[in-house]
Order: C-alpha cells, then structure tokens, then sequence
C-alpha cells in the first residue's frame, strides 16, 4: 500500500499533467504506456484518461488549457474534429486530416499526427532500405494516409493502394501523387490484391479486417513468400490471421503492437524530449494483448 508520505512525493504542485481524449476511452493502453515512460525516466507527470461526448470536444480541450494540462493524446472519435480547434498543426497532420498527439505550450496548442513516425520505427529497426522498397497498401482510410505519407518520406519509390471501395483509393492515390510527384503511386480493385502482394516486398494491412473473430482473410496463403514483409496495424490479437499466414509461409511479419508503441514514442518525444523504454514497455503490454 502507498504510504501518503510516497503519495504527496507522487503528486505534487510541480506535477505535469497530461492525457488523452476519446471516447470510448477504457481500452486504451496509452495512460499505461505513457506513465511507465514517465517513471522510467523519473519525471513529476501524471497522465490521464479524459471520456469526452463528442458534443463536448470544444469545451474539453479549453478546460484543459484552462487547466496548465501539458500535453494530449487524441483518439477515435476525436482525431478529425479537433483539428479546427487547435492554433497549429503540423503539415503532415494537416495532409493526413487527422491529430493524435496536441502540444500545449504558454497555453497554445500544437497538433501533431505520430502514426507514421511510429509506423516506420519497427521498419527501421528491421534495417530496411526504403529505397528499394515496393509496398501494396491494403485499406485507404486515415491509416493508410498516415502510412503512405510515411513510406513516401522516407523514400520508398513505388506504392499499390488496394481498397475494397476503389474510389477511396483512387482519391488518395491522386491526393499522394500529388504531394509525392517523384514516387509511382497506383490504385486497383481489391480483388487483384493476392497477384499485387507478389510483387511487393512490402504489404500492409491498414484496415480493421483481423480485429475481430472470424473476419475474412485479406490474402490468400499463396500471396506470400519469405521475401516479404508483413505488417498489420491492428494489435489485438497479438499475430492477426494474416500474419499468422504469412510467417507459416517464411514471411517476416511486424504486429501492430509495434507501430501502438511507436506512435507513443515519438509523442512522448514531442512533449519531453526523452527516449522512449521501447523494450520495457514491449514486454509491459505484450501480455495485456
């Protein structure tokens, strides 16, 4: 049990607060994540987790301005509508139409999107040569917009979007080519998906499609070949049906749980300017997933 002397060194005046705004907001793994960042580091920082009705999203984040909160972390169904409330927003979040991370300094608030930062960490770790890289996106939603702005900057010269709505994809493959003139971006129907996977080193589920049981497969066990790498975003389960295919075939498969705790990293960067316990934090959350 917490003595109150060790409560009253916990929380102080000089306390930092932070948090995240969602709804609904139980599932989150940020206040875990984000907390044990901080006392890693032994910071004075409290991280929260604020429910916020949709309805409410003004008022919440002046009330936390109001309040000297530091920093915010931004979920569903948030991500969209705070960015016409926030005094700067990155260009990257403002392309990707979507914020994750808020800054808040001298009480002005600065958006941010880590997704693709935090996508790209686990293809770096992996010592990938972007360069050299062909990726087939699966999914054209706001994450995959994220992702293919990540891949693009960091050099990856050809991208296939894949949607099961084409026009999804074909608006963001005109939107990419046009912020990305040099790279060869392309769209097709999801269903020339498998014969697409074939040949890309890169294949990236982007859509919900694992999440739950029982949900189709997205490729075919056929797609695969040992040269490629496979990356879900979804992080519950753990190894997704589609990793779990691809890794029998040789594949090198990335869960989603790396890119959840890369996107936490960078934001953790952003407000503190510290590094991330990546490696604690993974054998922290592993389980819980």
């Amino acid at each position: 049990m917490t003595s109150g002397s060790e409560l009253a060194r916990a929380i102080s005046g000089g306390t930092r607060l932070y948090g995240i705004l969602g709804h609904p907001i139980t599932h989150s793994l940020s206040p875990l994540i984000q907390t044990f960042a901080f006392q890693h580091h032994h910071l004075d920082c409290l991280y929260v987790p604020f429910p916020v009705q949709p309805d409410r999203l003004p008022t919440a984040l002046a009330g936390a301005i109001a309040l000297g909160i530091c920093g915010l972390n931004i979920t569903i169904p948030h991500k969209e509508a705070i960015l016409p409330l926030l005094d700067e927003v990155s260009t990257e979040a403002e392309f990707i139409g979507a914020v994750n991370t808020v800054d808040i300094r001298d009480g002005r608030t600065i958006g941010y999107n880590t997704d693709g930062d935090g996508f790209l960490l686990p293809l770096q770790a992996l010592h990938i040569v972007f360069a050299d890289t062909t990726a087939l996106i699966l999914g054209a939603g706001g994450a995959a917009r994220a992702v293919t702005v990540a891949l693009l900057r960091a050099g990856c010269p050809e991208l296939t979007l894949c949607n099961r709505t084409p026009e999804r994809a074909y608006r963001l493959c005109d939107d990419l080519c046009q912020r990305f003139p040099q790279a060869q971006i392309n769209s097709m129907p999801f269903e020339h998906a498998a014969a697409a996977a074939r040949d890309h080193s890169l294949i990236v589920n982007t859509t919900a499609v694992g999440l739950h049981p029982g949900d189709p497969q997205l490729l075919p066990e056929t797609a695969f070949r040992p040269e490629h790498v496979v990356y879900d975003i979804v992080y519950r389960p753990l190894y997704t049906e589609l990793l779990q295919v691809a890794k029998q075939r040789g594949a090198t498969v990335v869960p989603g749980i790396e890119m959840l705790i890369g996107q936490g990293a960078e934001a953790f960067r952003i407000w503190t300017d510290r590094t991330f316990p990546t490696l604690a934090i993974r054998h922290l959350v592993q389980p819980l997933i």
